[in-house]
């Protein structure tokens, strides 16, 4: 993105959002890249940053672990390893180790689950490939600290057992002369020490000659002697040669390893990049949770739509402040490209400019935003500011004169993918002369199909954003009766400077504030109050309008609670309902019970007794009832006493007698051959031919 002017990035403080990130990161490659963050303009590389970070600061919500923990600088040891003869420390090797190891995890960590999940995460490692070659080599040369293993090769193998041996000899021979010693009284407080790689004897310097052997030197106060005995100087030779082997032996591995792992040095300098790669994500990730920041819609064309954009900057200093932050909410997109913000000094027009410019340039540099995620953002290829006192002392230009040179630049470069903002239009010169200019310049800027905010106190264009096609009017509220700005946008209508209200409330004299009126121009004065009394009156519509939406938000409610009482009350009746049609189900089941019981009981009879015919008769009982047929003939009386047969086709809603049981009721569903009959309360499925319709008596006839 080109920026005029190169202040730019400090005006909008961009400059201090590098530095916040900055922090945050614990990799040289992070940190590097934070301080140089740029702010592109092609909409693939820009979705991928802002995917690549919503991912992660997902995975820090969940808590999910992300083995990324590499954090060392091995640029100077990678580069080393690619240049032909070097040679890499056990040290050094521990961090390549380290480097492979963590690249291991990563690649286990992105199983094809995950690699659908997280597509941006996935990316940083799709062109890459995980080496196991790398690791086996260096475990098959060094332990865990770094220490060359003694099987690294057969001559090293060799040597440190010889060394092992000498030492072992040199050892046993050192404490015979020590005990020796001791004996004689010759011995300091020390004992023994290690001078030049030799194994020495302390005794009093007064003793010294009294020793065979080399004297190697004196401690600082020339009381204490340090001597290798005569019987040792052999071994500790022969030690110092084994050791000198062993070194030179080591050296030869190593370089071996490092010509080894050479061809390897490009796909590390990869594994290093990959781990910066991820670390600076985590970085914007967890900077992101600091001031709330979302994954906003980016469109590739010039738009712009803020719902609740918060001042990132502000909103961090608010929140360790503990005081509360105002959004801001606003469209320009190609019906209405300039926004012309009016209303009194520190009422936050500024702030609301810088909101828009800089959470422009984070969206830009794969940032996420502090804006709800419905927000829309387009992709500008150019943005300009004229914020502030611009005088040039060095081209000796005035305040007015930088701020025209200024608007130059902007009317001659300006185009259809210009973001820009100014601060005061017009301002620094006669109110009816700067007025005319600033006309001018908003309506070339509008030619041009530029996009920005202009903020202004000149009523001349408050009336022209309300004509002009392309430009809207937009004001920010102020408190008249508590004389305090509110910091809220509101778009559509013009906001006045209230400069006769503020002079009044702070108690300026009255006389002088009327000698100020009677100067101005009366139109001027009587549009000024309106714009007063309109912004007032439109605070009111707001306050009813949210009274409105709580009294809409309760009857919803109540809405929802009487659905739930009613949907309990009908659950209430169905099982009700089903509770009756149990103890009908279950008083048949028990009467069955019985039955099968009595007749069990007359078949063992019918087996033991002679006398069939009695049983036969207890059977006839059983099954008919006399006492059963006087109901149901008691029944059929009365019911023919009631209704009549007819004939006829039934239907839903017909009358019909069951043939059995001589009982009435009403068809309520017809399903196929059957019908369902409401006989009281209950519901019975029966045979549409063990029915007939019949027809109720009048009164007259029943008593006949």
């Amino acid at each position: 993105m080109k920026l005029f002017p190169e202040s730019a990035i400090v005006q909008l403080e961009f400059d201090k959002i590098r530095t916040l990130l900055e922090a945050h990161c614990k990799t040289e490659y992070a940190r590097l890249k934070a301080q140089d963050l740029r702010i592109h303009t092609r909409l693939s590389y820009i979705e991928t940053e802002l995917r690549q970070t919503h991912e992660y600061r997902g995975l820090l919500q969940h808590a999910v672990y992300f083995p990324n923990e590499f954090i060392a600088n091995l640029s100077k040891e990678l580069k080393l390893l690619g240049i032909p003869g070097a040679v890499l420390s056990g040290e050094q090797f521990v961090q390549v180790r380290k480097l492979a190891e963590n690249m291991e995890r990563l690649f286990r960590w992105f199983d094809n689950e995950r690699r659908e999940t997280y597509p941006g995460l996935t990316q940083v490692i799709e062109n890459s490939y995980y080496e196991k070659s790398i690791q086996v080599a260096i475990n098959e040369v060094l332990d865990e600290n770094g220490n060359v293993l003694d099987n690294a090769s057969e001559e090293l193998r060799r040597i440190r057992i010889s060394l092992y041996k000498k030492r072992n000899d040199l050892r046993r021979v050192f404490e015979r002369i020590i005990q020796k010693l001791n004996k004689q009284g010759y011995l300091a407080d020390i004992e023994e020490s290690f001078l030049n790689g030799r194994r020495v004897v302390a005794v009093f310097a007064e003793q010294k000659r009294l020793i065979k052997g080399i004297l190697h030197g004196e401690s600082d106060t020339r009381k204490t002697a340090f001597i290798e005995p005569e019987e040792t100087i052999e071994l500790n030779n022969e030690v110092y040669s084994l050791e000198n082997e062993e070194s030179r032996e080591v050296y030869r591995i190593l370089r071996s390893l490092t010509a080894q792992l050479s061809s390897h040095a490009p796909l590390l300098n990869t594994y290093l990049q990959i781990c910066g790669e991820f670390d600076f994500i985590r970085s914007k990730a967890r900077f992101a949770q600091d001031y709330n920041g979302e994954y906003p819609v980016v469109l590739d064309k010039a738009h712009i739509h803020l719902v609740n954009a918060y001042h990132p900057l502000l909103y961090l200093y608010n929140k360790r402040a503990e005081k509360p932050t105002i959004p801001v909410t606003l469209t320009l997109d190609d019906k209405n490209r300039i926004l012309v913000i009016s209303g009194p000094n520190a009422g936050g027009k500024t702030v609301t400019m810088k909101t828009v410019g800089l959470t422009q340039m984070m969206v830009q540099a794969g940032l996420l935003v502090p804006v709800h995620p419905s927000s829309v953002f387009g992709i500008f290829k150019q943005l300009m500011i004229h914020i502030g006192d611009t005088q040039s002392l060095e081209f000796e230009l005035s305040t007015y004169s930088s701020h025209l040179k200024n608007m130059k630049h902007f009317m001659e470069v300006a185009n259809g993918k210009t973001l820009f903002f100014i601060d005061e239009l017009g301002s620094g010169s006669d109110p009816n002369l700067g007025g005319a200019f600033a006309e001018v310049i908003m309506e070339e800027l509008a030619r041009k199909h530029a996009m920005g905010i202009v903020t202004t106190h000149y009523l001349n264009l408050k009336v022209m954003a309300n004509k002009t096609p392309g430009i809207i009017n937009g004001a920010m509220a102020f408190d008249e009766e508590n004389l305090l700005p509110m910091y809220k946008l509101i778009i559509g209508k013009p906001g006045s400077s209230y400069t006769f209200s503020i002079a009044q409330r702070i108690g300026l004299d009255k006389r002088l504030i009327d000698r100020a009126r009677s100067m101005v121009d009366e139109d001027h004065f009587r549009l000024d109050k309106l714009l007063n009394r309109t912004e007032q009156d439109l605070r009111e519509l707001e306050k009813k309008e949210k009274e409105l939406n709580k009294l809409l938000r309760e009857n919803e409610k109540l809405k929802k609670e009487m659905e739930q009482v009613m949907d309990k009350e009908k659950h209430r009746q169905q099982v009700e309902l089903l509770k009756q049609q149990n103890k009908i189900t279950e008083d048949r089941i028990a009467y069955l019970k019985d039955m099968e019981r009595k007749i069990k009981q007359i078949l063992l009879e019918w087996k033991k007794t002679e006398n069939k015919e009695k049983v036969m008769k207890e059977m006839f009982s059983l099954l008919f009832k006399k006492d059963d047929q006087k109901v149901v003939n008691k029944l059929q009386k009365k019911i023919e006493s009631k209704f009549d047969e007819i004939a006829g086709e039934i239907a839903v809603g017909s009358k019909v007698k069951m043939k059995r049981n001589h009982q009435v009721g009403e068809v309520i569903e017809l399903r196929g051959k059957r019908a369902v009959v409401k006989i009281g309360l209950l519901p019975m499925q029966v045979d549409l031919k063990d029915l007939v319709m019949v027809r109720e008596k009048e009164v007259k006839e029943r008593e006949k």
